[in-house]
């Protein structure tokens, strides 16, 4: 069994324009004399590799930890896109059909367009991924991001895809569980040959 690790480091990844830089604070170091080191950290919510709630865009949408546990593992599909806006007749023709999970490889330039949105709700699909620092580009009004949360389809953002090949694979992106949260940082990984634990103690 092979994972990868597609998420990006909190501390070194470009922010959102205008959104505050994560900062790590030490409290208590050994250098100091303490028996430990002891840090806090500082930073938005949708920095880095993370996951959107309803909460982020709906008045009255869901928190983080309303969003289905299910939808954050399981076997999902690398598809390796053309940078631009992905429209809902590309994924018609492009994006399979079986799946219920898809991550989009795009080296951070694609989008989705609201088409796109309401395809892969038509299609079934419960969680949506993107190596973009978001599903839809600067300046639009949310409307994708809208049109997938009603729909129940989880919003994964900002992946690193670079170093994964399209295909299948098993995907395990729980986000941090915070109570009240419009989204939550996720540690995001693939697993190759997967293998399912059958609770057989012996």
């Amino acid at each position: 069994m092979k994972v990868i690790d597609i998420s990006k480091d909190v501390m070194t990844c470009p922010v959102f324009e205008g959104d505050p830089s994560p900062e790590l604070a030490r409290i208590k170091t050994l250098d100091d004399g303490f028996d430990y080191n002891l840090g806090k950290i500082s930073m938005c919510l949708h920095n880095g590799t993370h996951m959107d709630a309803p909460l982020h865009f709906l008045p009255e949408g869901g928190d983080i930890c309303s969003v289905p546990t299910d939808a954050f593992i399981g076997p999902c599909t690398v598809v390796e896109v053309p940078e631009g806006m992905i429209t809902g007749a590309f994924i018609e023709e492009y994006f399979p059909r079986n799946a219920k999970r898809i991550l989009i490889k795009s080296h951070g330039k694609a989008y989705l367009h609201e088409s796109a949105a309401s395809e892969l709700s038509y299609m079934g699909y419960i969680l949506v991924g993107t190596d973009s620092m978001t599903v839809e580009p600067d300046g639009s009004d949310g409307r994708t991001h809208k049109m997938l949360m009603v729909d129940n389809i989880a919003i994964l953002e900002n992946l690193d895809l670079e170093n994964v090949e399209s295909g299948n694979y098993f995907l395990v992106a729980p986000p941090i569980k915070i109570g009240g949260a419009e989204a939550a940082p996720v540690r995001a990984m693939l697993i190759t040959d997967y293998i399912f634990w059958s609770g057989d103690k012996n």
